[in-house]
Formats: structure tokens, sequence, C-alpha cells
């Protein structure tokens, strides 16, 4: 195992002062998968008194988990004693932890055998809980009792599913029904941490594995019960030859692996139950729902306490996905991208393909969106005004050549400018836009 200098270092200290120290968890994982660790975890019988006299520079980070900081050549490492928890609170964080010397005993604690392994240059890996067969065997398993593991902390539940999702394994038989048996304990988790594995699971090669996994343990239901209706839901179109459900699925694992994207990919349709109806034609319709389930995707990631940034995009991604436009003006295709913006209208575009490719065949729309994409390309290209700020007078022109007043006035003459750059880019000259204004009441 390639070990960075700066953990060589710690643990070689530690053992110089009388104690053992190892490289344990993830780290460990990741390098016998022959995957670049983010980080790298040290584990020693020291205890945090003894790290802080030995290391010149720590800081005392999660002293009362045993948790030190190491500062060296002002890179942090963070090391942490030999512990078993107490008992735990809200199926999250034990109450106490206690101090051991045993390093077994601190890895039979930890949540599953492919972490529950240590590794140093002296006596190698350790392996209590055959964590390297698993990885081999490309299996999820529980150290120990998986009802216990996951009533410990239920959040690994969903960190079974990521890892599951990330790695390309299976969960283990009984770890798979511990999950079901114990998904309501998830409601105890606070919404930032679920948010935290979806996003992870989300920018997975093939997000739609930790879906199907989700609904298959009855988590979906406690973390998005939106999603929850759409599975099995029967579109009833012959554009459509898979379930709501399915069908999302299939746009998230499509469309580029940016996080706001893939949230619009899976909350895209989530309005399609509400809007369903049968029509005159005996097919099924869903008007509207991409205006509702744009709502509907901001309140479901307010919940879910996701920046503003995100969810704006997610809403605009959403509310426009349905617009493929078939022999769009300039014009039509200037005010979308003004109605997106320079940047999210090609994740738009995007969107819009996985969308079109996760229908029935044939795939006619597609034209449109190639289309779409190489104008709007074209477009931008060409630096044609696109939004009120691209005009060559503002508010302030107004207000001083026209003598007008701040005020509503001032917005609508500037949309109706605007709308008029965008129909002949020609007008977008400052004599020019003030005389239309002179002319927008007449």
């Amino acid at each position: 195992m390639k070990i960075p200098s700066g953990v060589n270092t710690i643990i070689k200290t530690l053992y110089e002062n009388g104690f053992e120290g190892f490289l344990v968890g993830g780290c460990v994982r990741d390098s016998i998968l022959n995957r670049n660790p983010n980080d790298y975890d040290v584990t020693t019988n020291a205890l945090p008194d003894d790290i802080i006299r030995i290391f010149e520079k720590t800081i005392p980070t999660g002293i009362k988990h045993g948790t030190v900081t190491v500062l060296l050549n002002k890179e942090p490492f963070e090391v942490t004693t030999y512990r078993i928890d107490g008992e735990y609170l809200n199926n999250r964080s034990p109450e106490e932890v206690t101090f051991v010397t045993n390093i077994k005993e601190d890895l039979a604690r930890r949540d599953f055998t492919i972490n529950a392994m240590a590794y140093n240059d002296e006596k190698g890996l350790v392996d209590f809980f055959n964590g390297r067969d698993d990885l081999k065997n490309k299996i999820i398993r529980c150290v120990g009792d998986a009802d216990k593991r996951f009533n410990e902390d239920a959040l690994r539940m969903l960190r079974a599913i990521r890892f599951c999702t990330q790695l390309d394994f299976e969960i283990e038989e009984k770890t798979l029904a511990a999950i079901t048996n114990n998904s309501h304990l998830i409601k105890n988790i606070s919404v930032e941490r679920v948010a935290d594995e979806l996003n992870k699971c989300l920018l997975c090669n093939k997000p739609s594995k930790a879906f199907l996994l989700l609904e298959k343990t009855g988590l979906l239901k406690y973390i998005l019960p939106d999603l929850q209706e759409t599975v099995g839901f029967d579109q009833h179109t012959k554009y459509h030859n898979k379930d709501v459900f399915m069908h999302t699925l299939c746009v998230v694992d499509k469309v580029n692996p940016i996080l706001h994207l893939r949230l619009a990919a899976l909350l895209h349709d989530i309005s399609k139950p509400e809007c369903f109806f049968i029509g005159k034609d005996n097919a099924g319709h869903f008007y509207g729902h991409d205006k509702k389930g744009a709502v509907k995707s901001t309140s479901i990631l307010r919940k879910l306490h996701y920046d503003n940034d995100t969810v704006k995009k997610v809403h605009i991604l959403i509310k426009e996905h349905m617009n493929v436009l078939k022999d769009p003006t300039d014009a039509a295709l200037k005010r979308l991208i003004n109605r997106t913006s320079k940047e999210l209208v090609f994740d738009l575009l995007n969107l819009m393909k996985s969308d079109i490719l996760s229908c029935a065949p044939p795939f006619l729309a597609l034209d449109n969106v190639a289309v779409m994409t190489e104008r709007i390309t074209k477009i931008l290209n060409s630096n044609e005004p696109l939004s009120s700020n691209d005009l060559k007078i503002n508010g302030n022109d107004l207000i001083k050549e026209l003598g007008m007043k701040p005020g509503k006035e001032i917005g609508e003459i500037l949309k109706y400018l605007l709308n008029k750059t965008l129909e002949d880019p020609k007008l977008n000259k400052r004599e020019t836009l003030l005389e239309l204004s002179k002319q927008y009441n007449k």
C-alpha cells in the first residue's frame, strides 16, 4: 500500500513513542481497489493526550471521541484513539465512547467489513472480518449484526446503498433485509446528511441502481415520498414504454453527471401523477406537469436544505424541459436562452435529449434538439443581445435622456426594447433604442 510521507511520519512517530499506528477505513479499502483515497485516517492505541504530547502541532478537533488533528507542514491528518461506542442517541451518534487498547475492538464497531480493515508497513493488512474477501466478491456486508449496526446509526443504510452504487457491488442478503426492517429509522437522520448521501448516489455512473434499492428497501417513501408515488404509475401512452419511475431513472442515468442536472432529471416528472388524465383519445395526458413539477421540486429541495442556487437551477430546468421547439425562430431560441441562462441552456438541451431517449422509439424529436443545439451555439457565438444587460441603454439613460421617473415603467420599457432586439439585433444601438422608448406608449 502506497502511504503518503506525512502519514508514514505519523505512524513511525507513534511506534517510536511506544504506541501502535494504522491506516484505517476508506483509504485501506480504496487502496486495495486501486482507487486514489480521498483522505488518510490513522488509528492508534495512544490516548488523545498522548497524541497532543507527541506531536508538535495539533488541533483537538474531536477530542470527546478521541480524534486529534495532527499538522505536518500545515497539512492536516486525523489521528483517532481505538475506541468502542457507548449507547447511541437517535440512531445516529454514541452518547459516549470508551478508549481501548485492542485494534480488533475498534474495527468491530465499524459499519461494513470493507471499511473495517487497517494497515501499516510493519504488520501489513489487519482484517478480522474478511473485508478483503468481500471486496474481491463485490459484497457490502455489515460488521457483526446488521440490525444492531443500523439501529446504532441509521445513516449507514444510505451509506450501504451508496457504496453499492459507487463500487457497483451487491448488498449481502442479511444486510439488505436489515435495511428493509429498519428503513423507518431514516426519519431520525438530519435532512442535510440524507441529502449528502443522495448527492453521492446521483453522481455515480449509474444512479438508478441506488434509487431502485431505495424503493426496494422502503427508504424512498421516507426520503422522497413524491417520487415514491411515481413507482408503477402507468402513463397510458404510446410515447412511453415505462412507468413514470422507471422512465425517470432512465433519464437520470443518461444526463451528464452534474448535480443540479441529475436532480432535475430525478424530479422532472414528479408532478405527472397529479396531472394525469385520460383524454378523449383514450390516452394518458399530463398537461402542466412541467410547471407544477418545477414548483414541487423547489418545495422538495428546500425541505432537504439544498442551497438556493441549486434549487433555482433545478426549477428552471424542469419548467423548461418540455419546450422542445420545432423550426424555431432565432428570437424564440434567444428567449429560451434568456429564461435559462447562457450556461444552463446546454444542461437543458442535455435533459431534453435524455428525456426523449428514455421514451418509446422512434425518437423523432431528437432532430429538433439537435437543430436547437446547433443554432443556440451559433447565436451565443454571435454575441447578439440576449438580456436587458446586453442593451446599449439602461434605466439611468431613460431617466437622464427622456426625463422618465424611476419606477415600474422603466422595467417594462427595457423588456419591450429587449423583445425588439431579440427580433432584430440591428436595433441595439443607443439612439435607436432611445427613439423606440419614446414610441413605447404611443
